[in-house]
C-alpha cells in the first residue's frame, strides 16, 4: 500500500492587516487565496490531505500545507489521526470554523450571477453544488425536516443534511450516504437556479425537473404531499 502523502511542515507566517476591525480580523484568518475553499471542502466532514488536494485543482502541495498550518494555528481547523486500520491523519473544522458556513453561502449567492456560463477550463465536483440546494431548501416558507438527501446531478452524486440533523459536524458529503431518507434527480443548472433563487423546491418537483424517491416523511414532504 502507498504511503499517504504527508504535508510539509514549516512555521505559519504572521500577517495582519494590523486593523481595529473586524473585517480585518476576519480577513486576517481567511483572506488568504484558497482558505475559504479548504473550509468548504472540510464542510464535508474530516478530509485525509489527499483527499483535499485532489478536490481543489490548482492548488500546489505546499500552498495547501501551508494554509492548513494557518488554519489549525488560527483555531479553526485541527488535525487528528484515524484509529487502526485506518492509520490516516485527517483534518477537520473547530466550531469556529463551522462557523464560516454562513459566510461561505453568502459569498457564493453573491458569486452565482458569475456562473452563467461553465468555462472550458473549469474543474468540476458535484459536491460543489451542495451550498445553493441547501439555500434553496432552508428558504422561508420551505421548511424540509430531518433527514439525509442523496442528490444525483450527471456531475456525480452528493449528500445534504437537512433540519437540525445539518447542524452536525458535516454539512454535506460527497457520494450517496450509507443510509439516505430520501433521493432527488435534477441537473447543476436548476440546483443553480434554485439557489439564486429563480425557481422554487415545489415547482421544480411539480412540472418534472426535480425526481423524488423514497420513503419516509422527509421524502414525502419534498413531494409535497
Amino acid at each position: 500500500m502507498p504511503r499517504q502523502q504527508q504535508p510539509a511542515t514549516r512555521p505559519a507566517r504572521r500577517r495582519s492587516y494590523d486593523q481595529f476591525c473586524a473585517g480585518a480580523r476576519a480577513l486576517d484568518a481567511v483572506g488568504d487565496r484558497w482558505t475559504l475553499l479548504i473550509v468548504r471542502e472540510l464542510l464535508a466532514g474530516p478530509r485525509r490531505y489527499t483527499d483535499l488536494h485532489a478536490d481543489l485543482p490548482g492548488v500546489s502541495t505546499d500552498v495547501l500545507a501551508s494554509r492548513l498550518k494557518d488554519m489549525e494555528q488560527g483555531g479553526l481547523a485541527t488535525r487528528r489521526r484515524l484509529p487502526p486500520p485506518a492509520a490516516a491523519s485527517v483534518y477537520e473544522l473547530t466550531e469556529r470554523g463551522h462557523g464560516l458556513l454562513p459566510v461561505l453561502a453568502a459569498l457564493a449567492e453573491w458569486g452565482a450571477p458569475a456562473l452563467a456560463e461553465r468555462r472550458p477550463t473549469d474543474a468540476v465536483r458535484a459536491h460543489w453544488f451542495a451550498l445553493p440546494l441547501l439555500r434553496a431548501l432552508n428558504r422561508p416558507g420551505a421548511p424540509v425536516g430531518d433527514g439525509v438527501l442523496d442528490v444525483h446531478l450527471d456531475e456525480g452524486v452528493f449528500h445534504v443534511r437537512t433540519g437540525t440533523r445539518a447542524a452536525g459536524s458535516a454539512v454535506y458529503g460527497d457520494g450517496p450516504a450509507a443510509h439516505a431518507d430520501a433521493r432527488i434527480m435534477l441537473d447543476a443548472e436548476l440546483c443553480l437556479a434554485l439557489g439564486r433563487g429563480e425557481a422554487t423546491f415545489a415547482e421544480a418537483v411539480k412540472d418534472g425537473r426535480i425526481e423524488v424517491s423514497g420513503e419516509g416523511l422527509l421524502a414525502a414532504e419534498l413531494r409535497g404531499e
